[in-house]
Order: structure tokens, then C-alpha cells, then sequence
């Protein structure tokens, strides 16, 4: 099923800092320290408001400078909609989390600091059903669990050498976020660990564990498997190492 063939949306939460209002006071604060001028953040001790202020800018860069937003409030309600379950079941549920569908016929959904998830209208066209498109967004919301684009950013400053005894400049680590969110792939370990977490979210959450193993083999039997399979373990692996987690799963004893 595609998401043009669901109905009954629900409508889409409103997320992000909202920096207009008294109430969020303090969220402004941690975003002007963060983001006005070249302030430094010391990603070993980030704390969640920090990451969020941080996911934030990157958002913006992403979304005003590298891809399009779909203009498709059905879709968009329905990935927010399955997104919001999986998040407050997830091993971080104390962020907000943001949705989001790109206009790309790609095949592809990733992830970024602070709780943005994309996926793109070619994974929802993609999907053969609800449980599908969980499992994919399930995995995206694994790596912002396991924290693993702060761990990214911190070991790719350190790399190039931009990353001080005090911490990165924000500006900097910004520009680090939108790269690694379109171009850098995760490691195995990563990947394989928000396997785990996927498949462990979905059964809390009452989608079929098996959907992700599904997913992934009509993936992998394509002619032309998507681009983003290259940038991950095998799928084969992936597939084996999937199939006994769920072998082993409570759900499934």
C-alpha cells in the first residue's frame, strides 16, 4: 500500500522550540548560546536541549538549501502519525521528534540530531505496508536513541582538527550535521545496533518485527536496489543478524 492509498490521517503535531513564547524562556536561552555568534558546545556533555537547539539549525540548513519538503499534508500526517507511536515507545521518548517527507523518488530515509527523521516519497511508494514504512522509521529513530550523529560529529571534528580542549564552534558542528545527514555513512556497529532498536521498538509498539526482515529482502531482490543499501552492512547480514534477534525476542517466545 502507498501513502496515497491511506486515509484517515490524523493531523500533524506541532514540534521544534518555539522561541516566541514565555513559556519556552529557557529553550531560547540554549539556542542563542548555542547558535549566535561562534559559540562553543562541548559534545561530550550535551545535554537533550542542547542536541534539539542543535537539530534544529541543521533542519533548517537541510531544508532550506538541500531538498525539498513535500507539500502533502496527508503524507505527512501519516509518517508523523506512525513516527510519534514508534518515538514515545523508542528508548528516548523524552525529546520531541520530528517528521518529515522529502520529494525525492529515492528510496531513502536518515536521521539527524535532536529527533528530525526524513524519508523521502519514494520509501513511501516503496512500502508494501504500514509495518514497513514503521520498520524503516524505527531504524532512523535508533540512531537518534543511540546518539549516534553526535557521536559522528564529535569524531569527525576531531579529524579534521577543528574540535578544541573547550569543545567545536557551532557554526562548524552545524555544517558537520548537514553533511553527515546526506552524505556519510554510519558505521557497522551503528547500523547494526539501530537494527536492534528497531526491531525492539516495533514489537512495543504492535507492528510485526517481521516487516523489517520483509522490507529488506523486496529491497535486496530489486534489479536496481537503492543507493542508500550501499552505504550500510550487507543486507544479507543484516537480514541474518535481524531474524535472530527476532527468533529470540519475548514477543515471539
Amino acid at each position: 500500500m502507498s501513502y496515497l492509498d491511506y486515509q484517515g490521517c490524523l493531523p500533524v503535531s506541532a514540534l521544534g522550540l518555539n522561541v516566541g513564547t514565555p513559556e519556552v524562556a529557557h529553550s531560547q536561552s540554549i539556542f542563542e548560546l548555542l547558535f549566535q555568534g561562534a559559540q562553543i558546545v562541548q559534545l561530550y556533555n550535551i545535554s537533550d536541549k542542547e542536541e534539539v537547539a542543535l537539530g534544529k539549525q541543521i533542519n533548517q540548513q537541510l531544508v532550506s538549501q538541500q531538498f525539498q519538503l513535500a507539500d502533502d499534508a496527508s503524507a505527512n500526517s501519516y509518517v508523523d502519525r506512525i513516527g510519534q507511536s514508534l518515538a514515545q515507545n523508542s528508548t528516548r521518548p523524552d525529546i520531541p521528534y520530528t517528521f518529515q517527507v522529502v520529494q525525492d523518488e529515492n528510496v531513502n530515509a536518515f536521521a539527524t540530531a535532536g529527533g528530525f527523521v526524513y524519508v523521502t516519497t519514494g520509501l513511501l511508494n516503496a512500502v508494501d505496508n504500514e509495518a514497513q514504512l514503521a520498520a524503516v522509521i524505527a531504524h532512523e529513530i535508533g540512531h537518534i536513541a543511540a546518539r549516534h550523529t553526535i557521536d559522528q560529529m564529535q569524531q569527525t571534528a576531531i579529524a579534521r582538527g577543528v574540535a578544541t580542549a573547550a569543545g567545536v564552534d557551532s557554526n562548524t558542528l552545524v555544517q558537520i550535521g548537514v553533511e553527515l545527514a546526506l552524505n556519510r555513512p554510519r558505521s557497522r556497529e551503528a547500523e547494526y545496533e539501530a537494527d536492534r532498536l528497531a526491531v525492539e521498538n516495533l514489537a512495543s509498539t504492535d507492528y510485526p518485527q517481521i516487516a523489517m526482515i520483509n522490507f529488506l529482502e523486496k529491497l535486496r531482490s530489486q534489479s536496481s536496489p537503492p543507493t542508500f543499501l550501499s552505504t550500510h552492512p550487507a543486507t544479507g547480514d543484516r537480514i541474518a543478524r535481524l531474524q535472530k534477534i527476532i527468533d529470540s525476542s519475548p514477543a515471539n517466545s
